[in-house]
């Protein structure tokens, strides 16, 4: 049984005494592939770092993060552009609207965001999207701007189900976490009325564990946990989960190796 793990910050400084030890750990679950998103230019030499470590199972996307977006956003983007047409990486990400944490630069990352939508679509990429109360704004800057090739998943879902069927007529998946296991989540019967065919696992660590590790660090090996209470919720064995799962992700990443 395979599983990747679509959206993980594997760089974070919380990694730093047992960095190679909890990738292997990852890999021992059958999570064989892991995702990395960039932040900005603090997070890019360790992100690739990590690449260089394990290139069977740690892919770079490359993109400046919503709340990173600042008056001197241009010229971050300016690296990001340049880096993207090096063709080095799986994806734009990670990318989007963060209404929650920071609302002083709005139009700058709305711009920053379409920005780099259009050069996914230029460089034949997916997006990872973080829209943390910027869903339905997401979705609105993708439909005026006409994105209409864009691909890709929207990070950590925990939306409605108007949400997430917004965004499955986009074309785009759904990215399910650990907030999934939590226990006064809707997430289980909004996802019911779906299929899992729209859906692909990630963790987001070390942020938002899955129950049992709610207070803890969250890691890449956890993506099974997350993946079996989602086949519970289709009622579906573990491994057609994952073979569901990882035909979604070889849609979505379309450069990942075999």
């Amino acid at each position: 049984m395979i599983l990747a793990d679509t959206h993980t910050h594997l760089y974070s400084k919380q990694f730093d005494h047992d960095r190679n030890e909890m990738v292997k750990r990852a890999i021992r679950a059958g999570v064989n592939y892991m995702l990395l998103p960039n932040i900005d230019h603090e997070s890019f030499g360790s992100m690739w770092e990590l690449c260089h470590a394990f290139p069977a199972n740690c892919f770079p996307m490359m993109g400046i993060h919503p709340c990173s977006v600042t008056e001197k956003y241009e010229e971050y983007l300016n690296t990001v552009e340049q880096e993207l047409a090096t063709g080095k990486y799986m994806a734009v990400g990670e990318i989007g609207l963060d209404f929650y944490w920071e609302k002083t630069f709005i139009s700058e990352q709305e711009d920053a965001f379409v920005k780099q939508c259009e050069w996914a679509i230029k460089y034949n990429l997916p997006v990872s999207i973080h829209s943390r109360n910027a869903t339905y704004r997401c979705i609105e800057l993708i439909k005026q701007h006409h994105l209409k090739n864009l691909t890709g998943i929207f990070h950590c879902f925990s939306g409605s189900a108007e949400e997430a069927r917004e965004i499955i007529k986009l074309g785009m998946y759904l990215g399910i976490g650990g907030v999934l296991t939590y226990k006064n989540s809707n997430l289980p019967e909004t996802l019911s009325h779906f299929l899992p065919e729209h859906i692909v696992f990630e963790t987001d660590a070390p942020y938002l564990p899955p129950v049992p590790h709610r207070g803890q660090r969250n890691e890449s090996a956890y993506t099974r946990i997350i993946a079996h209470k989602m086949a519970d919720t289709f009622h579906i064995s573990l491994e057609k989960m994952a073979e569901i799962s990882m035909n979604n992700v070889r849609k979505i990443f379309t450069k990942l190796p075999a």
